[in-house]
């Protein structure tokens, strides 16, 4: 590790060990086989249950007898309990540790959404989803927390991006499963769309039992990692916090909630959410849209599969970038090149009319959507730690994914009133445009987060 010029005296910041670059990517890998499999598991299942109501729709919404608009409604109801709840529950994760309040978050949100295949009208449908939220809250940005007591700040991106992988695989993987399962009509006389809510809520169950015996809170817990790999792991982490707070004075909970770079932050987020889930929940119903220009006729399995290209097509690409970003140290124009493909691809294929052209831009879009997050994530780390990281962590995703409340909703009405999909599509790119020009601008309207005087770039190999 070079000598750091920080400010903070010798005495504040831990004398991280030396290792050999062969040992510290050997514990890096260690700590991603052991941590990664089970909470990107989770994560394939947080995602599908989240949007595996875009595939139910369309055998759902005639059952509940759901107009196009209380369909966009439901499924953004989900996204209020999130905003309520993200940072209590970032906060408690903080206070009890990870292994136990994840290994809740799995187990609750597995009990709701299995129920959900017990509704009986469009009432119960909305209490569901606002509960749904409830029991979710906190599940990404405290994996995101989780990270940030695990891992050093140059591996983190490359770590989020395989985390995300699972959330990506629940399109690849997860729409064609969620086709299947709709595929016949009923199960034992049950509809298939009930019985699917029911067999892809089980496993978010069991998942959350095994987190329990699985995760250690911290590197200094896990036996698997040997003293010297314990040992730098932790050092190097309370360095890099100790410049943090030597940087900015550590911010407390209630500064972190007011700062105005988090609120910033915030805002970005809720505009890639507006355009992500608006794409998650009505593709299904945009490639059945397909069928009448194109003259075809395709089964719920069918659309499933159409469903899961784009989100196929965005896997590799996403964790390429991340890569990129670490290596490279940058994440500001790593988050904003992203938001601008994302909005290029979904305003291209608003002004296409053949079924395959938009396809592609949509795969373009995804591409962009997908990759913006783990370069993104990364710069709350830069000027928050500890007990203010939840908070931000927290309220970022919280009020960001408000986007995935309003998005559908906007969405689903515009349909209705305009009869297509192009205006709520351009709607969708100017935001993610938004979204891209306050990300590329924040280094120029916060001087604390210029580049040059990051505390981060303090520490390096």
């Amino acid at each position: 590790m070079t000598e750091t010029r920080s400010t903070a005296s010798a005495a504040t910041i831990p004398q991280t060990p030396e290792l050999s670059a062969a040992e510290k990517r050997a514990t890096i890998r260690k700590v991603i086989w052991r941590l990664i499999p089970i909470l990107a598991f989770a994560y394939f299942f947080n995602s599908l249950e989240k949007t595996n109501i875009g595939l139910a729709a369309l055998q759902m919404n005639k059952a509940l007898g759901l107009t196009t608009a209380a369909f966009g409604l439901a499924s953004g109801l989900l996204f209020v309990g999130y905003a309520v709840f993200e940072v209590p529950s970032n906060l408690m994760q903080y206070k009890v540790g990870a292994r136990k309040w994840l290994a809740r978050i799995m187990i609750t949100w597995g009990l709701v959404a299995a129920a959900t295949g017990f509704v009986n009208s469009e009432a119960s449908l909305y209490i569901l989803r606002i509960l749904l939220g409830v029991a979710e809250a906190g599940f990404y940005p405290g994996v995101i927390l989780y990270f940030t007591l695990w891992i050093p700040r140059q591996y983190r991106g490359t770590m989020l991006s395989l985390f995300v992988l699972g959330g990506t695989l629940a399109g690849v993987i997860g729409s064609p499963l969620t086709g299947l399962l709709l595929t016949p009509k009923t199960y034992f006389g049950i509809e298939s769309w009930r019985a699917m809510f029911v067999l892809e809520g089980i496993p978010a169950v069991l998942i959350g039992v095994l987190c329990f015996f699985v995760l250690r809170d911290r590197p200094a817990d896990a036996k698997w990692l040997s003293p010297r790999e314990r040992n730098w792991l932790e050092t190097s982490i309370d360095a890099e916090n100790a410049l943090v707070v030597s940087k900015h004075s550590g911010l407390g909970i209630f500064r972190a909630l007011a700062d105005i770079r988090v609120l910033v932050l915030s805002v970005i987020y809720f505009c890639l959410k507006f355009g992500q889930y608006a794409l998650s929940f009505f593709l299904p119903l945009m490639v059945v849209a397909f069928q009448a220009q194109a003259g075809t006729k395709m089964d719920t399995f069918q659309v499933s599969l159409m469903v899961a290209i784009p989100t196929a097509v965005a896997v590799l690409p996403a964790i390429f970038w991340a890569r990129h970003s670490d290596k490279k140290g940058e994440r500001y124009w790593h988050a904003t090149i992203p938001a601008i493909v994302g909005a290029a691809g979904i305003i291209v294929s608003a002004a296409l009319h053949q079924p395959i052209l938009i396809m592609i831009a949509l795969c373009v879009s995804t591409i962009g959507l997908t990759a913006q997050s783990a370069p993104f994530y990364q710069i709350p780390g830069y000027f928050l730690t500890g007990a203010a990281a939840a908070t931000a962590f927290g309220l970022i995703n919280s009020l960001g994914n408000l986007g995935g409340f309003v998005a559908p909703t906007v969405f689903g009405a515009l349909k209705d009133a305009t009869g297509n999909y192009t205006i709520p599509s351009y709607l969708m790119g100017g935001i993610l445009i938004l979204a891209a020009v306050l990300t590329g601008f924040l280094p120029r309207m916060f001087k604390s987060l210029d580049p040059k005087s990051l505390p981060a770039n303090a520490i390096s190999e």
